[in-house]
Protein backbone atom coordinates (compact mmCIF):
# COMPACT_ATOMS: atom_id res chain seq x y z
CA UNK A 1 0.00 0.00 0.00
CA UNK A 2 1.34 3.42 -1.00
CA UNK A 3 0.20 6.35 1.16
CA UNK A 4 0.72 10.11 1.01
CA UNK A 5 1.06 11.66 4.46
CA UNK A 6 0.72 15.31 5.51
CA UNK A 7 1.87 16.87 8.80
CA UNK A 8 1.31 20.46 9.98
CA UNK A 9 0.66 20.24 13.71
CA UNK A 10 3.19 22.89 14.76
CA UNK A 11 5.98 24.60 12.83
CA UNK A 12 7.01 22.00 10.24
CA UNK A 13 5.16 21.68 6.95
CA UNK A 14 5.76 18.09 5.88
CA UNK A 15 4.68 15.54 3.31
CA UNK A 16 5.90 12.01 2.67
CA UNK A 17 5.18 8.89 0.67
CA UNK A 18 5.43 5.50 2.39
CA UNK A 19 4.95 2.13 0.73
CA UNK A 20 4.65 -1.06 2.78
CA UNK A 21 6.56 0.55 5.65
CA UNK A 22 9.34 1.84 3.40
CA UNK A 23 9.86 5.61 3.17
CA UNK A 24 9.96 6.62 -0.50
CA UNK A 25 10.17 10.34 0.23
CA UNK A 26 10.01 12.71 3.18
CA UNK A 27 10.03 16.47 2.72
CA UNK A 28 10.02 18.95 5.61
CA UNK A 29 9.87 22.74 5.36
CA UNK A 30 11.06 24.07 8.72
CA UNK A 31 9.95 27.40 10.17
CA UNK A 32 12.73 27.71 12.75
CA UNK A 33 14.07 30.92 11.19
CA UNK A 34 10.61 32.52 11.30
CA UNK A 35 10.12 31.88 15.02
CA UNK A 36 13.69 32.19 16.35
CA UNK A 37 13.48 35.90 17.18
CA UNK A 38 10.37 35.26 19.28
CA UNK A 39 12.01 32.44 21.24
CA UNK A 40 9.18 30.05 20.40
CA UNK A 41 6.46 29.21 17.93
CA UNK A 42 3.96 31.98 17.12
CA UNK A 43 0.73 30.21 16.07
CA UNK A 44 -0.43 32.84 13.56
CA UNK A 45 2.95 32.93 11.83
CA UNK A 46 3.04 29.13 11.75
CA UNK A 47 -0.40 28.89 10.14
CA UNK A 48 0.41 31.44 7.45
CA UNK A 49 3.68 29.70 6.63
CA UNK A 50 1.86 26.37 6.28
CA UNK A 51 -0.55 27.95 3.79
CA UNK A 52 2.36 29.28 1.75
CA UNK A 53 4.31 26.02 1.72
CA UNK A 54 1.95 23.06 1.79
CA UNK A 55 1.38 22.82 -1.98
CA UNK A 56 5.07 22.89 -2.88
CA UNK A 57 5.93 20.41 -0.12
CA UNK A 58 3.33 17.90 -1.35
CA UNK A 59 4.55 18.28 -4.92
CA UNK A 60 8.14 17.72 -3.79
CA UNK A 61 7.22 14.59 -1.83
CA UNK A 62 5.43 13.07 -4.81
CA UNK A 63 8.28 14.01 -7.15
CA UNK A 64 10.92 12.55 -4.83
CA UNK A 65 8.93 9.32 -4.70
CA UNK A 66 8.72 9.25 -8.49
CA UNK A 67 4.95 9.07 -8.27
CA UNK A 68 1.80 11.06 -8.82
CA UNK A 69 -1.36 11.35 -6.79
CA UNK A 70 -2.96 8.70 -9.00
CA UNK A 71 -0.32 6.22 -7.78
CA UNK A 72 -1.42 6.55 -4.15
CA UNK A 73 -3.75 4.14 -2.38
CA UNK A 74 -4.76 6.62 0.28
CA UNK A 75 -3.99 9.85 2.13
CA UNK A 76 -3.20 10.31 5.82
CA UNK A 77 -3.09 13.60 7.71
CA UNK A 78 -2.36 14.73 11.25
CA UNK A 79 -5.58 15.70 13.04
CA UNK A 80 -4.06 16.51 16.44
CA UNK A 81 -2.89 17.31 18.95
CA UNK A 82 -1.27 20.56 17.89
CA UNK A 83 -1.92 24.20 17.06
CA UNK A 84 -5.49 24.37 15.77
CA UNK A 85 -4.78 26.83 12.96
CA UNK A 86 -1.74 24.90 11.82
CA UNK A 87 -3.61 21.59 11.87
CA UNK A 88 -6.44 23.00 9.78
CA UNK A 89 -4.06 23.90 6.96
CA UNK A 90 -2.83 20.34 6.58
CA UNK A 91 -6.32 18.90 6.97
CA UNK A 92 -7.75 21.27 4.36
CA UNK A 93 -5.02 20.33 1.91
CA UNK A 94 -5.56 16.62 2.55
CA UNK A 95 -9.32 16.97 2.08
CA UNK A 96 -8.82 18.79 -1.21
CA UNK A 97 -6.47 16.08 -2.47
CA UNK A 98 -8.83 13.32 -1.36
CA UNK A 99 -11.84 15.00 -2.96
CA UNK A 100 -10.02 15.60 -6.25
CA UNK A 101 -8.57 12.09 -6.43
CA UNK A 102 -11.29 10.03 -4.84
CA UNK A 103 -8.71 8.45 -2.53
CA UNK A 104 -9.66 7.33 1.00
CA UNK A 105 -8.59 9.74 3.74
CA UNK A 106 -7.67 8.90 7.34
CA UNK A 107 -6.75 11.09 10.27
CA UNK A 108 -3.73 10.23 12.41
CA UNK A 109 -2.93 11.18 16.00
CA UNK A 110 0.42 12.99 16.06
CA UNK A 111 1.61 11.41 19.32
CA UNK A 112 0.63 7.89 18.31
CA UNK A 113 2.58 8.44 15.09
CA UNK A 114 5.68 9.28 17.13
CA UNK A 115 5.24 5.98 18.97
CA UNK A 116 4.90 4.21 15.61
CA UNK A 117 8.11 5.84 14.34
CA UNK A 118 10.09 3.47 16.59
CA UNK A 119 8.52 0.47 14.85
CA UNK A 120 9.08 2.01 11.42
CA UNK A 121 12.82 2.12 12.07
CA UNK A 122 12.88 -1.17 14.01
CA UNK A 123 10.19 -3.47 12.52
CA UNK A 124 11.34 -6.34 14.72
CA UNK A 125 11.10 -4.46 18.03
CA UNK A 126 9.70 -6.98 20.54
CA UNK A 127 6.27 -6.47 22.07
CA UNK A 128 5.33 -5.24 24.49
CA UNK A 129 7.70 -2.29 24.58
CA UNK A 130 7.60 1.11 26.24
CA UNK A 131 8.08 4.32 24.26
CA UNK A 132 8.83 7.73 25.74
CA UNK A 133 7.56 10.51 23.47
CA UNK A 134 9.36 13.71 24.44
CA UNK A 135 9.00 16.88 22.41
CA UNK A 136 8.33 20.59 22.73
CA UNK A 137 4.64 20.06 23.30
CA UNK A 138 4.36 16.61 24.85
CA UNK A 139 6.09 14.24 27.24
CA UNK A 140 4.26 10.93 27.57
CA UNK A 141 5.00 7.28 28.25
CA UNK A 142 3.25 4.55 26.28
CA UNK A 143 3.10 0.78 26.28
CA UNK A 144 3.03 -0.50 22.69
CA UNK A 145 1.72 -3.99 22.14
CA UNK A 146 1.65 -4.46 18.40
CA UNK A 147 1.20 -2.00 15.51
CA UNK A 148 -1.25 0.80 16.33
CA UNK A 149 -1.98 -0.62 19.80
CA UNK A 150 -0.85 1.75 22.55
CA UNK A 151 -1.71 2.48 26.17
CA UNK A 152 -0.86 5.73 27.95
CA UNK A 153 1.12 5.06 31.14
CA UNK A 154 2.19 8.52 32.28
CA UNK A 155 2.70 12.12 31.18
CA UNK A 156 3.99 15.47 32.32
CA UNK A 157 1.79 17.39 34.72
CA UNK A 158 3.03 20.78 33.48
CA UNK A 159 5.80 21.71 31.03
CA UNK A 160 6.88 19.23 28.38
CA UNK A 161 10.57 18.32 28.43
CA UNK A 162 11.20 20.06 25.11
CA UNK A 163 9.39 23.16 26.32
CA UNK A 164 11.65 23.25 29.38
CA UNK A 165 14.70 23.03 27.11
CA UNK A 166 13.41 25.98 25.07
CA UNK A 167 12.67 28.11 28.14
CA UNK A 168 15.98 27.36 29.85
CA UNK A 169 17.82 28.12 26.63
CA UNK A 170 16.08 31.50 26.55
CA UNK A 171 16.99 32.16 30.20
CA UNK A 172 20.64 31.44 29.43
CA UNK A 173 20.60 33.47 26.21
CA UNK A 174 21.46 30.44 24.08
CA UNK A 175 18.80 30.90 21.41
CA UNK A 176 16.06 28.85 19.78
CA UNK A 177 15.42 25.97 19.39
CA UNK A 178 16.55 25.16 22.89
CA UNK A 179 17.25 21.44 22.63
CA UNK A 180 20.29 21.60 20.35
CA UNK A 181 21.48 24.85 21.99
CA UNK A 182 21.44 23.37 25.50
CA UNK A 183 23.14 20.18 24.31
CA UNK A 184 25.94 22.14 22.63
CA UNK A 185 26.50 24.33 25.70
CA UNK A 186 26.43 21.31 28.02
CA UNK A 187 29.34 19.65 26.21
CA UNK A 188 31.76 21.96 27.99
CA UNK A 189 30.03 22.00 31.35
CA UNK A 190 30.04 20.14 34.65
CA UNK A 191 26.75 18.29 35.08
CA UNK A 192 27.25 18.17 38.87
CA UNK A 193 27.88 21.88 39.34
CA UNK A 194 24.23 22.55 40.25
CA UNK A 195 21.93 20.16 42.10
CA UNK A 196 18.71 20.95 40.29
CA UNK A 197 15.49 19.24 41.44
CA UNK A 198 14.29 15.95 39.97
CA UNK A 199 10.57 16.48 40.61
CA UNK A 200 8.42 13.36 41.19
CA UNK A 201 11.49 11.15 40.83
CA UNK A 202 10.92 9.46 44.17
CA UNK A 203 7.18 9.07 43.74
CA UNK A 204 5.61 5.84 42.54
CA UNK A 205 3.80 7.66 39.76
CA UNK A 206 4.88 7.51 36.13
CA UNK A 207 3.94 11.16 35.67
CA UNK A 208 6.61 13.84 35.30
CA UNK A 209 7.08 17.54 36.03
CA UNK A 210 9.62 19.98 34.60
CA UNK A 211 8.40 23.38 35.80
CA UNK A 212 10.41 23.08 39.03
CA UNK A 213 13.77 22.53 37.36
CA UNK A 214 13.04 25.38 34.96
CA UNK A 215 12.37 27.75 37.88
CA UNK A 216 15.51 26.52 39.68
CA UNK A 217 17.58 27.36 36.61
CA UNK A 218 15.98 30.81 36.47
CA UNK A 219 17.15 31.68 40.00
CA UNK A 220 20.53 30.00 39.59
CA UNK A 221 21.26 32.00 36.45
CA UNK A 222 19.67 35.34 37.28
CA UNK A 223 19.72 35.36 41.07
CA UNK A 224 16.89 37.06 42.97
CA UNK A 225 16.56 39.81 40.38
CA UNK A 226 14.67 37.69 37.86
CA UNK A 227 12.98 40.79 36.48
CA UNK A 228 16.16 41.55 34.56
CA UNK A 229 14.87 39.19 31.92
CA UNK A 230 16.06 36.17 30.01
CA UNK A 231 19.64 36.20 28.82
CA UNK A 232 20.85 38.45 31.69
CA UNK A 233 22.94 35.81 33.41
CA UNK A 234 24.55 37.16 36.58
CA UNK A 235 28.34 37.53 36.74
CA UNK A 236 30.26 34.46 37.84
CA UNK A 237 27.69 31.96 36.60
CA UNK A 238 29.11 29.40 34.20
CA UNK A 239 26.46 28.95 31.51
CA UNK A 240 27.94 25.63 30.38
CA UNK A 241 27.68 24.27 33.93
CA UNK A 242 24.07 25.40 34.23
CA UNK A 243 23.20 23.85 30.86
CA UNK A 244 24.91 20.56 31.71
CA UNK A 245 23.32 20.36 35.16
CA UNK A 246 19.88 21.13 33.77
CA UNK A 247 20.22 18.57 30.99
CA UNK A 248 21.34 15.91 33.46
CA UNK A 249 18.37 16.61 35.75
CA UNK A 250 15.90 16.22 32.89
CA UNK A 251 17.63 13.10 31.58
CA UNK A 252 17.62 11.56 35.07
CA UNK A 253 13.84 11.91 35.25
CA UNK A 254 13.18 10.71 31.70
CA UNK A 255 15.38 7.63 32.05
CA UNK A 256 14.10 6.67 35.51
CA UNK A 257 10.46 7.05 34.51
CA UNK A 258 10.96 5.12 31.27
CA UNK A 259 12.67 2.22 33.02
CA UNK A 260 10.06 2.24 35.79
CA UNK A 261 7.34 2.07 33.13
CA UNK A 262 9.16 -0.79 31.41
CA UNK A 263 9.23 -2.81 34.63
CA UNK A 264 5.55 -2.26 35.31
CA UNK A 265 4.52 -3.02 31.73
CA UNK A 266 6.60 -6.16 31.48
CA UNK A 267 8.33 -4.60 28.48
CA UNK A 268 10.94 -6.38 26.42
CA UNK A 269 12.33 -3.16 24.96
CA UNK A 270 12.35 0.59 25.52
CA UNK A 271 12.31 3.34 22.93
CA UNK A 272 12.23 7.10 22.65
CA UNK A 273 10.69 9.36 20.02
CA UNK A 274 9.95 13.04 19.49
CA UNK A 275 12.36 15.93 19.13
CA UNK A 276 14.02 15.45 22.54
CA UNK A 277 14.89 11.89 21.47
CA UNK A 278 17.64 13.41 19.33
CA UNK A 279 19.54 14.35 22.51
CA UNK A 280 22.72 12.26 22.62
CA UNK A 281 22.99 12.30 26.41
CA UNK A 282 19.46 10.91 26.74
CA UNK A 283 20.16 8.17 24.21
CA UNK A 284 23.38 7.16 25.94
CA UNK A 285 21.85 7.06 29.41
CA UNK A 286 18.77 5.12 28.28
CA UNK A 287 20.88 2.65 26.35
CA UNK A 288 23.01 2.02 29.45
CA UNK A 289 19.94 1.58 31.65
CA UNK A 290 18.30 -0.78 29.16
CA UNK A 291 21.45 -2.87 28.84
CA UNK A 292 21.65 -3.20 32.63
CA UNK A 293 18.05 -4.44 32.65
CA UNK A 294 18.66 -6.80 29.71
CA UNK A 295 16.25 -4.88 27.49
CA UNK A 296 16.60 -3.76 23.90
CA UNK A 297 16.83 0.00 23.34
CA UNK A 298 15.73 1.54 20.07
CA UNK A 299 14.84 4.88 18.55
CA UNK A 300 14.36 6.46 15.14
CA UNK A 301 17.02 8.52 13.35
CA UNK A 302 16.86 12.29 14.00
CA UNK A 303 14.82 12.87 10.82
CA UNK A 304 12.03 10.71 12.27
CA UNK A 305 12.35 12.15 15.79
CA UNK A 306 11.39 15.69 14.85
CA UNK A 307 7.99 16.33 13.26
CA UNK A 308 7.67 14.60 9.90
CA UNK A 309 5.01 13.16 7.61
CA UNK A 310 6.63 9.75 7.12
CA UNK A 311 5.37 8.60 10.52
CA UNK A 312 1.91 9.95 9.63
CA UNK A 313 1.85 8.03 6.36
CA UNK A 314 3.21 4.91 8.06
CA UNK A 315 0.55 4.80 10.77
CA UNK A 316 -2.10 5.94 8.30
CA UNK A 317 -1.26 2.98 6.07
CA UNK A 318 -2.03 0.62 8.95
CA UNK A 319 -5.40 2.27 9.48
CA UNK A 320 -6.22 2.12 5.78
CA UNK A 321 -5.17 -1.52 5.57
CA UNK A 322 -7.56 -2.26 8.44
CA UNK A 323 -10.40 -0.74 6.43
CA UNK A 324 -10.58 2.67 8.10
CA UNK A 325 -11.65 5.72 6.13
CA UNK A 326 -12.59 8.96 7.87
CA UNK A 327 -13.70 10.78 4.74
CA UNK A 328 -14.06 14.52 4.34
CA UNK A 329 -15.73 14.97 7.74
CA UNK A 330 -12.46 14.79 9.70
CA UNK A 331 -11.54 17.83 11.77
CA UNK A 332 -8.70 19.12 13.90
CA UNK A 333 -8.42 18.44 17.62
CA UNK A 334 -6.00 20.72 19.45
Amino acid sequence: MRVLGLESSCDETAAAVVESGRILSSVVASQVDLHARFGGVVPEIASRAHVERVTSVVRAALADAGAGLADMDGIAVTTGPGLIGALLVGISAAKALAWASGLPLVGVNHIEAHVHSVRMEHPDVPDPHVVLVASGGHTRLFRADGPARTELLGSTTDDAAGEAFDKVSAILGLGYPGGPAIERAAEGGNSRAFDFPRTLLGAGSLDMSFSGVKTAVLYAALGQDVKKGAGSVRPGVNVADVAASFQEAVVDVLVEKTMRAARRAGARAVGIAGGVASNHRLRKRLEEAARAADLAACWPPPALCTDNAAMIAGLGALRLAAGASDGLAIDAAA
